[in-house]
């Protein structure tokens, strides 16, 4: 499986002298996917407060008795992301996994949904940069797990994915943060602030990764808006450098670029939407 080792620190914003005499903390941008402490903002940021908790507030601990239910992205061109995901495009996928695969009985669609409405801007350009966005989603996804048929990454508990010179988010006793999930997440430094985001104990926890599919989906939608969405507009290569590139890029494993290359404009093709340029890396 890919090793996924690319850190990133979470975006802070301070927001000062919002209301006359109000003091906001500190919210951090996470398209929602909050602790369960935080609010999730009208404007999809997690945070306390009036701004966060009051009008429009998504989900957490909202002033409102009736919090607004998050829905499914939709793209600016008008499309949600469940149109575009639709039954036939997400099970022409895991259907190529066979049915002993782990994988086969814990991804779903609805999960894949479900997490979605936690990250509302994802896919949410153009109709064409819409898909174009979904298409490489999926690839890297199709890439890392076989289709979906792997859970968790083979022989993943026989390697050390603890970076003990990180002390913000230290190794807990005998947990392993190996590959798990749709884009499989690794490392200590990913697992913490992933966990953190979402509402999990992602150091002492990190399982629950491939316990529960809507967290699951979560993890990579996570990792793909503070690591990837940002530069797909640079094209497919971009993303794969974003993702993998210090092994695969500039001919450090060239076949796995192609493979990854192939399942993209693969699905760009069944979307009806050009691939772009810049594929590969």
């Amino acid at each position: 499986m890919a090793i996924l080792s690319l850190r990133k620190t979470l975006i802070t914003f301070s927001l000062v002298g919002l209301i006359a005499g109000f003091t906001s903390e500190q919210a951090y941008g996470q398209n929602c996917g909050c602790s369960p402490d935080l609010c999730c903002s009208q404007h999809g940021y997690c945070g306390t407060g009036d701004p966060y908790c009051g009008t429009g507030c998504k989900s957490g601990p909202c002033h409102s008795s009736t919090p607004s239910t998050p829905s499914t992205p939709t793209p600016s061109g008008g499309s949600s992301v469940a149109d575009i995901v639709s039954d036939s495009f997400f099970n022409g996928i895991i259907g190529q996994a066979a049915s002993s695969c782990a994988g086969k009985s814990f991804y779903t669609r609805q999960a894949f949904l479900d997490a979605a409405k936690s990250y509302p801007q994802f896919a949410a350009g153009s109709a064409d940069d819409s898909k174009r966005e979904i298409a490489a989603f999926f690839a890297h996804v199709t890439h890392e797990t076989g289709h979906f048929c792997y859970v968790e990454e083979i022989d993943g508990a026989s390697k050390d994915y603890c970076d003990e010179n990180n002390k913000e988010y230290p190794c807990a006793p005998n947990k392993g943060y190996y590959g798990r999930g749709p884009l499989q997440i690794t490392w200590n430094y990913n697992y913490g602030p992933a966990g953190k985001a979402i509402g999990f104990d992602g150091l002492n926890s990190p399982e629950t990764v491939a316990k529960d599919p809507v967290i699951s989906f979560k993890t990579a939608f996570w990792f793909w808006m503070n690591n990837v969405h940002s530069v797909i507009g640079q094209g497919f290569g971009a993303t794969i450098r974003a993702i993998n590139g210090a092994i695969e890029c500039n001919g450090g494993n060239s076949g796995a670029v192609q493979a990854r290359v192939k399942y993209y404009t693969d699905y760009c093709n069944q979307l009806g939407v050009s691939p772009g340029d810049n594929l590969t890396c």
